[in-house]
């Protein structure tokens, strides 16, 4: 849901946020026909997943972008957000269904997803070589990654009892070696949401 409310706010596109009940998903049903969040229902369109609705901004609204202008940088931009929502968060899903699903997690099973996510930490770095944004402007690039990739430098809330967050935090042992990936979740983290 944070990708849309940075995507949305980038904009400045209000949105009326509705929170559902994690174990009770009826209305999300009804409305979308599947039970995943966020759902974003606009002039008669219903639209699913984070990303699609990050197009559907775009579309909606054109300026300030979330894809560039050229065909070939948004043509890149798309392949980062398909690596990142197909590979990257495959790294702490499957990190979690070890820990949720078996008695005694497998620490050999656990160490190289763990060490891809560090190893991820280290191409944000060089992407963020002498730019603000891992695009270079402020793009769905930052919208798509920031969610997960800043519990390298903020922690959960004490409150916050998600497992998922728990294992972001504890496997993106974000060091003195990636200063401009620190600034970067700092200054994303500042930007307003919707």
């Amino acid at each position: 849901m944070e990708r849309v409310a940075l995507s949305a706010g980038h904009k400045g596109i209000p949105l009326a946020w509705i929170d559902v009940e994690r174990d009770d998903r009826s209305a999300v049903l009804a409305a979308s026909g599947q039970e995943l969040v966020p759902v974003l229902e606009h002039d008669g369109a219903v639209v699913v997943d984070s990303t699609e609705i990050m197009r559907y901004l775009e579309r909606i609204q054109p300026e300030p972008p979330l894809w560039p202008a050229d065909a070939a940088r948004a043509a890149e931009l798309d392949v980062f957000l398909d690596w990142f929502n197909r590979l990257w968060k495959a790294w702490p899903n499957q990190i979690e269904a070890e820990l949720v699903d078996h008695e005694e997690a497998d620490d050999e099973r656990i160490a190289p997803l763990s060490a891809e996510l560090g190893s991820a930490l280290d191409v944000f770095e060089r992407l963020l070589g002498r730019r603000e944004y891992l695009w270079g402007d402020f793009s769905a690039s930052d919208c798509a990654a920031f969610p997960f990739v800043k519990y390298a430098a903020i922690p959960p809330e004490p409150d916050d009892d998600e497992l998922f967050h728990q294992i972001l935090a504890e496997h993106q042992p974000l060091g003195d070696d990636h200063p401009r990936l620190r600034e970067w979740i700092e200054r994303v983290d500042a930007l307003p949401r919707a």
